[in-house]
């Protein structure tokens, strides 16, 4: 009985998924739970393995194409096995519809066209598959992708061949020719309002010719944007993109408002002392400030539920989280950042934390984090203090309502009054924390006295026996 592969859930906010590349190839045999595809989303890019073993009959998605979840993705069944036909899914009036892309299996290997050639080798009277320029079909059917590609590189896709169904012009299409060396025909433009006149006696400034990084990919500058000398233009990856449209949401969506406190972590440092030599040999890594943050935050959101709830004003609700999941921001050599979840944070101690926060680190750097990795926070931690920050004021991961960043911990003098109310000068480990918070969920009151609550427990608790 023949399986089809649907595109899953990948996170309980995910709507959609990019397929990035096929692992098999209709005709060849796959064992359940072996990987079938990549799939990416705004979240993470993951692994999708096979629910069952048989012989993959047919590809419905080409890479590339974004589609919704439940999307049917792939046939698989018994060799010899006669497959029924997909129903086709019915358009909304005057929408395309998706025809899923049959990819036959070769019965030879095919030699593989440098790009140059392959974007050649679409004749220009081609049949629907390889068409070459506009028609019937699903040539004018693209993906996000395509189109984000085509508006970045300024393209008239009227050139471009494709070779997907029906003519449709994939990434793999686009990329092809930008890298073939063909003339770029630049695609239509809007009509524009006429432009002021540049001053009597000033030349307009000539344009600039981008240049290429060595191993990258050429790209036409940003539509509207002259270079200066030495400029050079290249393509955003997918993990910037997501970044850029998650930050510009958040920023759009929350009311955001930043206030910060200061902490002595004089108390935590001689913990961190006692401990730091036995620590890093049996962990493996070294003890830092981060679990020991997380640890007093975890009991502060405990103490202001408020803080660890989502908002939904346009509907006149709020959710309060019975659970304490920290989201981790972690940064990935500079190339991008993710923020990993560590879920039950209010079950764990320090060590539990330490333990956490250090694992999902390696999974988002070694990219093996899983969809549950990267979603479900109730409450974000960003540590950019470890490359030398003295005040952050972050942006808030929505739908959290918000986050704290740990800033640089360094020495400095500072009062310090004894029991019987004696000041004397001292050298501390003094740190700042930064706090953002949606105003629409509680007020700076509220966002004062929980930054008050994690100060008074970074500064008085036992943490000897934390670690015990």
């Amino acid at each position: 009985m023949a399986t089809t592969v649907t595109m899953p859930q990948l996170g309980e906010t995910v709507t959609e998924g990019t397929i990035l590349s096929w692992a098999k190839r209709p005709g060849e045999a796959i064992s359940e739970d072996e990987v079938l595809l990549e799939i990416s989303t705004d979240k993470v890019d993951t692994e999708v393995p096979s629910p069952v073993a048989g012989v993959v009959h047919e590809i419905l998605v080409a890479e590339g194409e974004t589609v919704p979840v439940g999307t049917p993705l792939a046939v698989i069944g018994e060799p010899g096995e006669e497959i029924a036909a997909q129903p086709e899914a019915e358009a909304a009036p005057g929408q395309p519809v998706e025809v899923p892309v049959k990819l036959e299996p070769a019965s030879e290997p095919v030699p593989a066209l440098e790009p140059a050639a392959a974007a050649a080798a679409a004749p220009v009277n081609a049949p629907a598959g390889v068409q070459s320029g506009p028609g019937n079909g699903m040539r004018q059917v693209l993906s996000p992708v395509v189109r984000r590609l085509a508006a970045a590189s300024g393209v008239d896709l009227a050139t471009v061949p494709g070779t997907g169904a029906g003519g449709r012009i994939t990434r793999k299409d686009l990329e092809a020719f930008l890298a073939s060396g063909a003339p770029v025909a630049q695609a239509p433009a809007a009509p524009a309002v006429a432009a002021a006149p540049a001053p009597s006696g000033v030349a307009p400034p000539a344009p600039t010719a981008p240049l290429v990084p060595e191993g990258g990919t050429a790209a036409a500058p940003p539509e509207g944007v002259a270079l200066l000398s030495g400029d050079h233009v290249v393509e955003l990856d997918r993990l910037r993109v997501r970044i850029a449209d998650n930050m510009l949401r958040a920023k759009q969506s929350a009311a955001h408002v930043w206030a910060s406190i200061e902490v002595d972590y004089e108390n935590v440092e001689r913990v961190r002392q006692a401990h730091r030599e036995e620590w890093k040999k049996t962990e493996g890594f070294s003890l830092t400030y981060l679990p020991f943050i997380a640890r007093a935050t975890v009991d502060a959101l405990a103490a202001f539920p408020v803080v660890n709830s989502s908002i939904y004003p346009e509907q006149g609700k709020a959710v309060f989280h019975t659970s304490i999941n920290l989201g981790i921001a972690v940064d990935l050599d500079q190339k991008g950042l993710l923020v990993a979840t560590v879920r039950g944070a209010d079950g764990l101690r320090v060590v539990g934390l330490a333990r956490a926060i250090r694992s999902v680190a390696e999974k988002a750097r070694d990219k093996s984090l899983q969809p549950d990795d990267v979603t479900g926070s109730t409450f974000s931690i960003t540590n950019p203090g470890p490359f030398g920050s003295f005040l952050t004021a972050p942006i808030i991961n929505v739908p959290n309502t918000a986050i704290l960043s740990t800033d640089t911990v360094s020495k400095r003098p500072v009062v310090v009054t004894d029991a019987y109310g004696n000041d004397s000068i001292s050298i501390r480990h003094i740190g700042y924390l930064g706090f953002s918070w949606d105003h629409r969920a509680f007020d700076g009151s509220t966002a004062v006295l929980f930054l008050q609550r994690l100060k008074q427990s970074l500064e008085t608790w036992d943490w000897e026996q934390e670690l015990a």
